[in-house]
């Protein structure tokens, strides 16, 4: 142990980080609390079949059994390091700890639905989950995706108003992935045709999407909302039995059409992308296009391809702001969850299963934040918004490991150069 590697100085200060945090939190927790009233745990939503309907026990108890589990997850990842595995398991316990310890504490006295906060975990990690597998399917080929942001956005105005006009919210999502598409032809056409600097022509695709549909909204859909902003939404289809399950049936299998296709999207890309020609050939021009080209694989019209099929991923997950949600669109909804999708792309390493896994980190502390406002702590609302955010820079910042990019990631191809 001697000499490290980078990856495993990073994984050390991971670990180290994680030591840390578990004082200082068994301190604040524990140590130093004086909650003592009972806390109850929901299990139940709706009409699922009960294992388990609620779990009462003393905060401080409980506060002080996760804080163990926590210390067993440090415990982990360290033989994990010492074994020259990846510390992931480990620090998940770590964190699943960490976070019910802290809900223990903060939640003293109140009843904390817990399905219902895994529930709605899903319900904000959907449009990440679509928007990183857009950035995925760019940057494997070897384009950065800032327009993101800018996708989502359009889809969810095309959307809403195309459901608004036919009352049919099949059509407006059909139409979605088309306005996502437009959005990455715009991006393929600048960015693999004319060489145009690819962060920057990003962002200026988010402005310009941001300044069209505010436009269409001021002077159509807030106007005219009646006629041209008030759509149908998708309804919840159970599935049968499978949504009758404890605590996962009415999380994963009473959802929108949405959802569904999100969940065979993603089993699709995952293993396309790592067992199929395509898959080989699309990480081949986004590591080394050279080569690609060397065998016969036509580069750029391979990225227009991928790009276009981005759009048309990251299009069904703006729809989930209109027609999964509300029916209507509203100025700037996506609320930055296109450059979210992009941490999460990083966070998971540019692989669909990171990816994923990043996006529902998110939104489980989304989600988390949210219940606890509306339960009532004593922690000031303000410090609880940052929760989601917080949570995302320790997870990045200690244990994700080192991260790199597709090595042609950003980096425009024309025969004969490198």
């Amino acid at each position: 142990m001697k000499y490290l590697s980078a990856i495993q100085k990073r994984q050390l200060l991971g670990i180290q980080v994680m030591s840390l945090l578990l004082i200082l939190f068994s301190y604040v927790f524990y140590f130093n609390s004086k909650q003592m009233e009972d806390i109850t745990f929901g299990f139940v939503i709706d009409q699922e079949w009960q294992l388990i309907n609620e779990w009462v026990i003393a905060s401080k108890s409980g506060s002080g059994l996760f804080l163990l589990l926590a210390l067993i997850g440090v415990a982990l990842a360290y033989l994990q390091f010492r074994s020259g595995r990846q510390i992931v398991i480990g620090s998940f316990i770590f964190g699943f700890g960490i976070i019910m310890a802290f809900l223990c504490w903060t939640a003293s006295g109140k009843f904390v639905p817990f399905t219902g906060i895994l529930q709605g975990a899903i319900m904000f990690s959907v449009p990440l989950i679509f928007g990183s597998l857009s950035g995925l399917l760019c940057e494997r080929s070897g384009v950065i995706n800032i327009a993101i942001e800018g996708q989502l956005l359009f889809a969810a105005c095309v959307s809403a108003i195309i459901a608004s006009i036919s009352q049919n919210v099949i059509i407006g999502l059909i139409f979605a992935p088309i306005a996502g598409m437009i959005v990455s032809f715009l991006l393929a056409f600048f960015a693999i045709k004319y060489q145009v600097d690819q962060v920057i022509l990003g962002f200026v695709l988010n402005v310009l999407v941001i300044g069209l549909t505010g436009y269409i909204y001021s002077k159509l859909l807030a106007p005219y909302g009646d006629v041209w902003n008030l759509g149908p939404t998708f309804e919840k289809i159970p599935i049968p039995f499978l949504s009758k399950l404890p605590i996962i049936g009415p999380i994963l299998f009473n959802q929108t059409i949405i959802v569904y296709l999100m969940y065979l999207i993603v089993a699709v890309i995952q293993f396309a992308m790592f067992k199929t020609r395509w898959g080989l050939r699309t990480r081949a021009i986004g590591e080394l296009p050279i080569a690609a080209d060397s065998v016969g694989i036509d580069v750029n019209r391979l990225r227009y391809k991928n790009v276009l099929l981005a759009g048309l991923v990251a299009g069904i997950g703006g729809s989930y702001f209109t027609l999964g949600a509300v029916g209507s669109f509203t100025k700037e909804m996506t609320a930055g969850a296109g450059f979210i999708a992009l941490a999460c792309l990083i966070f998971g390493k540019w692989t669909p299963r990171g990816a994923v896994t990043a996006a529902l980190f998110f939104g489980f502390t989304t989600s988390l934040q949210g219940n606890l406002s509306i339960i009532g702590t004593s922690i000031p609302s303000e410090f609880m918004l940052m929760i989601p955010y917080l949570a995302t820079i320790i997870a990045v910042s200690g244990v994700v490991g080192r991260v790199r990019a597709p090595a042609a990631d950003g980096i425009p191809y024309s025969r004969g150069n490198k």
